[in-house]
């Protein structure tokens, strides 16, 4: 026999809690972080030491750590949904719908968590993945352009290729030293 939730269009199965992706307006992470946070969500807002020039001088501030976004930790349903998309200063989920939302490892955030926590220098990088074209930024090969093919704890492994001659050559480079072309 058919239950009713199967005949419901407006049928809402309960979601598990997991991390989401909020993406804010420019420059309002912390306010949409203190207003989620006011409605009883789990937010984390990772940030990191950012040094800027002004006429005073060198002047150490509190920035994201990506910008224009953070996470919250919860079960989102449509009523979730619509009640996050409606702060203000809200974007949207990251996601298909509000049913089929984009989720985070809890490894992930744990990893970000203990790199705030650390102390230690943090700053962005760029996303890199095998098979991007990127250049390098310093050292002999400056400004050699080639394709990113694979990294391991310190170092990459670059590829510039001759298409006239469909051959390439291979080096390890310090991925520190390289960019997205």
């Amino acid at each position: 026999m058919l239950a009713r939730s199967d005949f419901d269009l407006d049928y809402d199965p309960a979601p598990e809690s997991s991390w989401h992706v909020i993406w804010t307006r420019s420059n309002c992470e912390a306010m949409v972080k203190e207003q989620l946070l006011s409605k009883g969500y789990e937010v984390f807002l990772p940030t990191v030491i950012e040094w800027s020039r002004n006429e005073s001088g060198r002047q150490a501030s509190r920035v994201p750590m990506f910008r224009s976004y953070l996470f919250v930790c919860h079960a989102i349903g449509r009523h979730e949904y619509l009640d996050i998309c409606k702060t203000k200063g809200v974007v949207t989920i990251l996601g298909a719908r509000w049913d089929r939302l984009a989720s985070i490892d809890d490894e992930q955030i744990e990893s970000i968590r203990l790199a705030v926590q650390s102390s230690l220098p943090c700053r962005p990088y760029p996303y890199l993945k095998a098979g991007d074209p990127v250049r390098v930024l310093s050292g002999a090969l400056a400004n050699a352009r080639g394709v990113f093919v694979k990294s391991d704890d310190s170092s990459g492994l670059f590829v510039i290729s001759v298409d006239l001659l469909h051959r390439s050559i291979a080096l390890q480079v310090d991925c520190t030293d390289i960019a997205p072309a």
